[in-house]
């Protein structure tokens, strides 16, 4: 039995708020003044609490302070989190989120202190909003892979480094190829080295999966370069340009620009030429590349030139090909031969065990067979 393992690599991102007309109460006369009953308290799932003196039921401060979460209760600010059109209000408690963040304690105690009954942040979904503010209540973390990214925004732009980190530990978890992409592209922005290097080890490995994933398409321009460049990516060239194709294809349906060959050029700019088309075999060329259109005439004679001619003309794409990962093979035996180049089997469960000091992908398996027909 003989395994082939890559090393990963080390070198290397609503409701509308709508103003609901109300009618003005008639005044009514009372004989004697009565007090107000206790307002009801209400959780997340809007269940009330029909104990008034419902901080007895509740013996501890993580339990009183989780019950204030997203409830009106002694709220003494209102955000209204979301864009116009899909935004949503909630009420929270200025001294908990002060304590739980320093973005919030500079917004309601600092110099600088919002005065606003009601603060509008319109680049935060409210379902992230709503996992920080709960965070911060009650030290819970709820993370879904359909917020998660969200979530991740949130907890850096109002520094709550736990919440982030988590948002982190879960992407890391939720890694595989054909999401890689979309995280790199994501953890470059929110600046996590640690997410960063999981993603090449990633797609540095399984970089045809991860190139032919639609993740791939969602990625931005810089991102695109980025990885076109890169020296370890495991993969065929013409993987490559099909993957910057589809990307090209997919950004000018984001531009509202008509899927044109010229318009694919056009968003692809500098892009087109971190492609190492000269390195495709002439087949692999001549039945992608050549009949893309997307070369220029002059572009698409020089290559068949490079590829034919003895006086090789100068062209704008790399020339070298890519290193990729080499894989490094483990044998159970240093040598198989016994007895007329045979190993004899004798019914023990047999297996192959190795330790390693850094992440590996599995490349693949070899078997001995038998030879005396069909084995197990």
């Amino acid at each position: 039995m003989a395994a082939e393992l890559y090393p990963a690599n080390t070198n290397i991102a609503n409701s509308n708020a709508a103003a609901a007309g109300s009618k003005k109460p008639a005044l009514q006369l009372q004989q004697s003044a009565q007090p107000p009953p206790p307002p009801q308290l209400q959780n997340l799932n809007n269940n009330n609490l029909e104990s008034a003196s419902w901080q007895s039921c509740h013996p501890t401060l993580r339990e009183r302070n989780a019950l204030m979460f997203n409830n009106e209760l002694m709220a003494d600010v209102h955000f209204i989190v979301g864009p116009p059109g899909a935004s949503k209000k909630v009420p929270a408690h200025k001294y908990v989120l002060a304590v739980g963040s320093s973005v919030f304690y500079a917004m309601f105690y600092g110099d600088l202190a919002e005065v606003k009954s009601e603060i509008h942040i319109p680049d935060v979904e409210p379902a992230a909003f709503l996992i920080l503010l709960k965070y911060m209540y009650s030290d819970e973390i709820d993370l879904e892979a359909d917020t998660v990214l969200a979530t991740l925004y949130a907890a850096k732009k109002y520094i709550v480094p736990a919440l982030a980190k988590a948002c982190v530990n879960f992407l890391e978890t939720s890694l595989e190829a054909k999401n890689a992409c979309v995280l790199l592209s994501q953890s470059r922005l929110f600046e996590e080295p640690e997410l960063t290097q999981r993603c090449w080890e990633v797609i540095d490995a399984q970089a045809e999966m991860a190139l032919k994933s639609e993740g791939f398409c969602e990625i931005d321009l810089q991102t695109l370069e980025i990885i076109v460049t890169r020296e370890a990516l495991n993969t065929k060239e013409v993987v490559v340009f099909e993957a910057v194709l589809n990307w090209a294809e997919a950004e000018c349906k984001r531009q509202g620009l008509p899927v044109t060959p010229r318009n694919k050029r056009n968003v692809l700019g500098k892009a087109l030429y971190l492609v190492r088309i000269p390195t495709m075999t002439l087949e692999e060329f001549a039945n992608g590349a050549a009949q893309s259109d997307i070369l220029t005439l002059e572009e698409t004679h020089n290559i068949f030139l490079w590829y034919t001619a003895a006086n090789k003309p100068k062209l704008e794409f790399p020339l070298t090909k890519r290193k990729g990962l080499v894989p490094q093979r483990c044998h159970r035996f240093q040598s198989s031969a016994y007895r007329s180049n045979q190993w004899r089997y004798r019914g023990r469960c047999d297996s192959i065990q190795f330790a390693v000091d850094k992440r590996i992908f599995i490349a693949g398996l070899g078997l001995y067979g038998s030879s005396y027909g069909k084995a197990e």
